[in-house]
């Protein structure tokens, strides 16, 4: 048996088709994935990531801490509630993590990395935290839900108090606003607009339930998985990991060069790369004859080298097979993919296939 969300009854209650993912009994759809990916696109779905790591660091050198460890530079970072994006990286300049941190004030950031990472990457904050007056801990107190898609804001407001619909009224994109113990922040992993709210574990059922009386239909890991790719989303483990840069895995904006004197950890590594040049690239595919792209397929590029797609999938709202693939940098407009031993024509795209609902290629 796995571990169980504060949500995990919910799930039952609802028909969810329920696996393990990271040690988390979590799940996958609840009847129809891709009726549940199509409701995200066009009306508001809720995704239990409860399994989400929560992590506060604290104390007087909580920023200078943070400077060291992420790519991103949290000196950014002014305004309460205010978040960014980054990658935490290895001395080799390789992602350990991708992870969004919160501004909450000069010595307090709430930190969220991914599941399946937990341990490894609580040991390397740790291990990190030793030279700062700073203490890094997870916690634990909260449930996490996100609600998605382009009508996800308005239903969602309606299952809030009078007080936390006022707090959220005008929260900008990459922002959050804490409102009677509810973190209400307007980030997710789909393509669409929405929240991801983190809230006391006793009260995930009640506001479970008054989503669904709003309309917010539930949504499993099938269908996240489908929606992150059609945005061309990153999957810790699939895109990118500890053998891969910022650099060769579209995270290069992610990375703050200035202030120069900043020695965040793998910078060294990353300027080495940079000046050299780098020798990959992660594109976006679609695929031009039968078949799905998975992960791990060959892809060929002609007179260049050769390749691997890293994410796969038939898009639900393309009605195509898309994928994410790592090829040489010289790569053009147009790969092979060897499919069932077969090479199949794919074509070369940024890679974000669907954003608001709206295709991109």
């Amino acid at each position: 048996m796995g571990k169980k969300t504060p949500f995990y009854d919910c799930h039952l209650r609802a028909g969810g088709k329920i696996v393990d993912f990271g040690g988390w009994d979590m799940p996958l759809n609840y009847g129809s994935q891709i009726e549940e990916h199509h409701t995200v696109r066009q009306d508001a779905g809720m995704f239990d990531v409860s399994h989400m790591t929560i992590v506060e660091v604290t104390g007087a050198e909580a920023k200078a801490y943070l400077q060291c460890l992420l790519a991103n530079d949290v000196d950014k970072l002014k305004t309460k509630g205010k978040a960014l994006y980054s990658g935490m990286l290895n001395q080799d300049g390789g992602v350990i993590d991708d992870l969004i941190v919160y501004y909450l004030s000069d010595n307090h950031y709430r930190v969220v990395v991914n599941a399946s990472t937990r341990e490894k990457d609580l040991d390397w904050m740790a291990l990190q935290a030793r030279p700062f007056q700073v203490a890094v801990a997870e916690n634990n107190d909260y449930a996490m839900i996100a609600v998605q898609g382009p009508n996800a804001i308005a239903k969602a407001n309606q299952a809030m108090s009078e007080a936390q619909q006022s707090a959220v009224e005008g929260l900008g994109v990459f922002s959050a606003v804490d409102c009677e113990q509810f973190f209400i922040a307007r980030t997710g992993y789909t393509g669409e607009d929405g929240y991801e709210i983190m809230l006391p574990s006793t009260q995930a059922e009640p506001f479970w339930n008054s989503l669904l009386e709003a309309g917010v239909i539930p949504c499993g890991l099938g269908a996240r998985d489908t929606l992150r790719l059609e945005a061309g989303m990153n999957l810790y483990g699939n895109d990118m990991d500890e053998t891969v840069s910022p650099l060769e895995a579209n995270m290069g904006w992610t990375i703050a060069w200035e202030p120069q004197d900043r020695a965040f950890i793998g910078r060294q590594a990353l300027t080495t790369e940079k000046e050299s040049g780098v020798t990959s690239k992660l594109v976006g595919l679609v695929l031009q004859g039968k078949g799905v792209i998975r992960a791990h397929m060959k892809v060929v590029v002609e007179g260049v080298g050769e390749g691997e797609t890293t994410s796969g999938t038939m898009s639900p709202t393309l009605k195509q097979s898309i994928g994410l693939a790592r090829v040489p940098k010289a790569t053009g407009d147009s790969v092979m993919l060897e499919i069932r031993g077969k090479l199949v024509p794919a074509r070369v795209v940024k890679p974000c296939f669907v954003r608001k609902g709206e295709a991109l290629v």
